[in-house]
């Protein structure tokens, strides 16, 4: 146990911990007018639950952290996740159901919580991912499209193919970019890696086409379609479409640099649907101003190029994708959430990580930081050997 203690990354692990504990504070103060007004709930309602979803969360992070990474390579434990992934899945379009009502059914309702299984997809695509390119690598036919190419590009065509089904682009775009950076460091050759490239893309492209052509009423919906148009003016239909995105400019806009105070946001109180979700960003930036942004800006983004220095310092093949996979998922997963808020992208309903209301965004999100503290204690400890 003290081996762990003394390689432990303490700067990750004190990181990841402030910004769930602050995304605790910000999810009681933006949810209690919803729970009260909207739902007739106990104003603590979110906030008791989101402690939940945190006691659980840190039960993965510890998970990740202490089994040694090494042993994903497990060929059963492949399988078992591959399978559980894609049952889950399948489940998602027999019985899932749309929270929002936006017609995603992607979210499985068990007695006990809800689970979305797209989350899981993401870290299955890195783990998968990590272990083929690393075996390829030990066994140098790293450039074989046959062997090395082809397996990965099927499963995440597969999952992309699922998921398009349910649909959810926002799933979708997060899951080609991890999948576009965990390649990206995998050792293959440039003429390997833009033919894989280009293959994610097509893959990609050729779902989201095919999903069109035969699901075109069910992809492109009303709210979906209002959301592109309030991307290109907010303004327009601001009291239908452009509301949450016209709202959210007007939380920022209102606590300018110092904020108003925490629990004194005016938006919560109706004008943003949901503040304690996908919009949490702009509660904080009006309650707590510039400070409070940057705080968690500044947090994702320590955690996003830590990430990304691990991975460089990483002998080992399987190590530098997990590291770069993780970074990946997080900083993208930022940008898509703060792009939607700042109307740079349209929304897509993606929370961010570890600060807004949820549990499987919260609880997989957490069990790869574990991972990446793994593989940081890892890679510490070799540049230790060679001292």
């Amino acid at each position: 146990m003290k081996k762990y203690f003394k390689e432990f990354d303490y700067p990750l692990f004190i990181t990841y911990v402030a910004l769930c504990l602050f995304g605790l504070i910000m999810v009681y103060s933006s949810s209690m007018m919803v729970a009260v007004n909207k739902l007739n709930l106990e104003p603590d309602y979110f906030y008791k639950k989101q402690i939940f979803n945190i006691i659980i969360a840190f039960i993965a992070f510890f998970i990740g952290c202490f089994i040694p990474y090494k042993r994903y390579r497990n060929n059963k434990f492949i399988l078992i996740m591959l399978v559980s992934t894609f049952v889950l899945l399948i489940l998602v379009h027999l019985i899932g159901y749309s929270p929002d009502g936006s017609g995603a059914k992607s979210w499985l309702k068990f007695s006990f919580a809800s689970f979305q299984p797209s989350e899981l997809a993401k870290i299955s695509i890195i783990i998968y991912f990590s272990v083929v390119f690393a075996n390829k690598n030990s066994s140098g036919t790293i450039d074989s499209i046959m062997n090395s190419l082809l397996p990965p590009m099927f499963i995440y065509g597969l999952a992309v193919a699922s998921i398009a089904m349910e649909p959810d682009i926002g799933s979708i775009i997060l899951l080609t970019l991890i999948a576009f950076s965990v390649i990206a460091v995998s050792g293959l050759s440039i003429k390997k890696f833009i033919i894989s490239m280009t293959t994610v893309f097509l893959i990609g492209v050729g779902v989201i086409g095919t999903a069109l052509l035969f699901f075109k009423d069910t992809l492109l919906t009303e709210k979906r379609m209002g959301r592109i148009e309030a991307f290109w003016d907010p303004f327009k239909d601001i009291t239908n479409y452009g509301w949450q995105v016209v709202n959210g400019y007007y939380a920022i806009g209102a606590g300018g640099i110092p904020g108003l105070g925490l629990g004194q946001s005016i938006q919560k109180l109706g004008y943003l649907p949901e503040p304690h979700t996908d919009f949490i960003l702009a509660i904080i930036s009006e309650e707590l101003g510039t400070l409070g942004v940057l705080f968690v800006i500044g947090g994702l983004g320590f955690i996003v190029l830590r990430g990304i220095i691990v991975g460089i310092r990483a002998k080992d093949p399987m190590a530098r994708m997990l590291a770069v996979g993780i970074a990946s998922w997080i900083g993208f997963q930022t940008f898509v959430n703060i792009g939607g808020l700042s109307g740079l992208i349209p929304l897509t309903g993606v929370p961010l990580p570890f600060i807004s209301y949820g549990g499987s965004s919260l609880m997989l999100l957490s069990l790869a930081m574990g991972i990446l503290v793994n593989v940081s204690m890892f890679v510490k400890k070799d540049r230790n050997k060679l001292k």
